[in-house]
């Protein structure tokens, strides 16, 4: 966490994933029943955690210039907070956002600045992962100014804790071990298929989180309360609340102080993605920005994923459906859903640290057909 603080320059609170930060922050800023502005574009467990903590989720509309909250479209006075998502590490305009109360989540953006300030010194808290950028395979960090919230939220984060054991934190460590191997050695294909047989992969039907209807309804009338949304949360990370010992934190710390020495190789694949004409066009408006995945919008993704994992590529971080699609009844609707829509049907999340690998691939693709309002 030292790392952390003295980017962010503020007290940092180890945690067992970034969604147990999240929802952390949300409870203690914000008051149940209060409007939350969100991006229709975010891990779908990220939706659970606003209901959760009992606010409203209200839609924004998403700019198709970088996947986030357009801002310009956005009637501030109409909600109570605000949630970034700085999808795959391209910043929210956070100090358009200045008012309200401002969660950020830096998942996707952990060596992100925007105009020289690092994002997760905008907001009253901000929330990293450590399974991101540095591939710890589970981790989280909350960062916030006053060291007297650092001890509510730290008393607050021992309340949800479940039990971990040495059992639990070996199989992480070991298994993130494997991912990256099977990553720089370019198994994607095979790993992918002993993950499934190992059940480390979730079978899907349909979304990748059920919503379950009648289940989500007796959740939401315990709310704010977290443990009744567990069979959401937990998505792919059943220990997101588990307490995490020493093996677990010393692999952690060791991943992030990787992070630094990777940032050169990061911004080289940043570079040569962004000369793709399918680049999202806010890549290129920072070719410095160490992105966690550089976004293409392309026009047969589908076809795209399955060829590049032929060439040892892993694609992730795809969240399809737009929210106003996935959950049309716990949601207050984006006044435009249209480029929410356009974006989660096309947009293919490159990996800069394995530019040369990807672009024999990517050189090859199409941008969209048609625009995000047709």
């Amino acid at each position: 966490m030292k790392q952390l603080a003295e980017r962010t320059g503020r007290h940092c609170l180890s945690l067992p994933s970034n969604r147990l930060g999240l929802y952390l922050a949300l409870r203690h800023w914000c008051v149940p029943g209060q409007r939350l502005l969100m991006s229709p574009i975010s891990a779908d467990e990220i939706l659970f955690l606003v209901l959760a903590a009992g606010l409203r989720p209200v839609i924004a509309p998403l700019s198709p210039r970088d996947g986030n909250i357009d801002v310009s479209r956005v009637d501030l006075g109409l909600v109570d907070a605000v949630l970034t998502t700085n999808l795959y590490g391209l910043p929210d305009d956070a100090p358009a956002l200045s008012g309200k109360i401002l969660i950020e989540d830096v998942a996707h953006a952990m060596d992100t600045d925007l105009g020289g300030r690092p994002l997760g010194t905008f907001g009253q808290a901000s929330v990293f992962s450590l399974s991101k950028h540095p591939g710890a395979g589970s981790g989280g960090v909350l960062a916030v100014e006053s060291e007297a919230d650092l001890k509510e939220l730290a008393r607050a984060r021992d309340e949800l804790l479940t039990p971990g054991s040495l059992r639990a934190d070996l199989w992480s460590v070991a298994t993130s071990m494997a991912r990256q191997a099977a990553l720089r050695l370019g198994l994607v294909r095979p790993a992918l298929a002993l993950a499934r047989r190992l059940g480390m992969q979730e079978p899907r039907e349909g979304y990748r989180i059920p919503l379950n209807a009648d289940e989500l309804g007796q959740a939401l009338a315990q709310a704010p309360a977290l443990p009744p949304f567990d069979p959401w949360v937990r998505a792919d990370l059943h220990d997101y609340r588990a307490h995490r010992g020493r093996v677990a934190r010393w692999y952690q710390s060791r991943r992030l102080a990787k992070v630094p020495g990777d940032r050169a190789r990061r911004v080289e694949g940043v570079r040569r993605l962004a000369e793709l004409p399918t680049v999202a066009p806010a890549v290129r408006d920072d070719l410095d920005r160490p992105l966690f995945r550089v976004p293409l919008l392309v026009r047969d993704r589908d076809a795209a994923i399955a060829e590049l994992e032929r060439h040892g590529v892993s694609t992730g971080y795809l969240y399809d459906p737009a929210y106003d699609d996935y959950a049309p009844h716990v949601t207050e609707h984006s006044p435009d859903p249209s480029a929410a829509r356009w974006w989660a049907r096309h947009v293919l999340p490159v990996d800069p640290m394995y530019a040369s690998r990807s672009l024999p691939v990517l050189r090859r693709l199409e941008p969209p057909a048609t625009g995000p309002h047709g």
